[in-house]
């Protein structure tokens, strides 16, 4: 019995390698590309102190050489309890005075989260009411403090969970019309793989369509998280992030934005992954789906994460997605400048907030 019950992943896993590789096949139209509705995961240096003025100025250069509209500034996480305490942000108020000095044109949000579900480790239960309302009152500081808008990443959030849909809807009561963004975890890629999988390591890795759906009805954009996928090869991966990148593009209305992860750091936990996953594969999977599907201006990549990308993973993104664009700009030769802090990516749970 035990051997039938463990034949099934590997049945569905070999069925879902053969179509992720039929995915990445062929040829992407060459206007497919960035709109200028990208965006880049930030660590906590930009609000505890250690970045300065002159670090958002050199950001400023890298980001006018791109397709970047929206940053995510890990401003978190939340305690156990749910309390956001201020001393986690010390230095977001001369942050955002800078940002809006040196880079008016991209939307800066908070980004906050925190582990939920951890296998019996300590962790945040949104299932606690008190505790969501905690969740809620932090993001409301820090609007008020001067964020765009709020970026969530709680991990890992099961599949049909009610208590997370409550706490977008009580962000949204109290930050009004800012942008409230959700970074998700994939979409079940075939129909029955999910419970397996959760089975396999305990949690939810994926979502079915009808959920992720319901978290897109109550945000503005979404950002899945198409990395950590375990996948062996360039190939496979790819062709994963065009099955997301196809899944959400069905099930994200055309007025709301959305991003597919690309992974821009170098810790990915089993050691072909930095083999197999780049922001070339991921840019080159998300120009076949938007190919497959045809143009769409609220469509972009996710670029986790500033401090871990390097030269090479920002020239992808340029050569892979903005040249291939409409809305980017081309970087003029020795346009560059190195803001990256080189750091091993810390997690939440899978890959989450990171203290650099």
């Amino acid at each position: 019995m035990f051997a039938v019950v463990a034949a099934v992943p590997l049945v569905l896993g070999l069925a879902a390698a053969a179509a992720l590789r039929l995915q990445y096949a062929g040829t992407p139209a060459d206007w497919a590309g960035t709109t200028g509705r990208d965006a880049l995961w930030l660590g906590h240096a930009w609000v505890d102190g250690r970045r300065t003025e002159a670090d958002v100025r050199a950001l400023a250069v890298r980001l006018g050489a791109s397709g970047i509209r929206d940053v995510y500034v890990h401003s978190g996480p939340f305690t156990y309890d749910g309390t956001l305490p201020p001393d986690r942000y010390p230095n977001a108020g001369n942050f955002l005075k800078w940002w809006r000095k040196h880079v008016p044109d991209v939307r800066v949000s908070a980004w906050l989260g925190q582990t939920v579900d951890d296998n019996g480790k300590p962790h945040l239960s949104l299932a606690d009411p008190a505790a969501r309302a905690r969740v809620v009152a932090g993001a409301k500081d820090l609007v008020a403090l001067g964020f765009d808008g709020i970026h969530y990443d709680f991990e890992p959030v099961s599949d049909g969970d009610g208590p997370f849909l409550s706490v977008l809807r009580d962000t949204r009561a109290v930050i009004g019309d800012r942008l409230l963004s959700v970074a998700t975890q994939q979409i079940e890629p075939l129909s029955g793989l999910r419970a397996p999988t959760a089975l396999a390591i305990g949690h939810d890795k994926y979502w079915t369509p009808d959920y992720f759906r319901q978290v897109v009805d109550l945000t503005d954009q979404v950002a899945i998280m198409t990395y950590d996928s375990w996948l062996p090869l360039t190939s496979l991966y790819g062709g994963h992030v065009a099955r997301q990148a196809t899944l959400a593009l069905d099930l994200v209305p055309e007025d709301k934005t959305l991003l597919i992860g690309a992974p821009a750091y170098h810790d990915h936990g089993v050691w072909y992954g930095d083999w197999a996953e780049s922001v070339e594969a991921a840019a080159e999977g998300a120009r076949l789906a938007l190919s497959d599907h045809g143009p769409r201006t609220e469509f972009g990549l996710a670029l986790y994460v500033d401090f871990a990308a390097t030269e090479e993973d920002w020239r992808e993104y340029g050569r892979a997605w903005v040249r291939g664009g409409a809305g980017g700009k081309v970087e003029p030769p020795g346009g560059r400048s190195d803001v990256r802090t080189a750091a091993a990516v810390p997690r939440y749970h899978e890959r989450g907030g990171p203290s650099s």
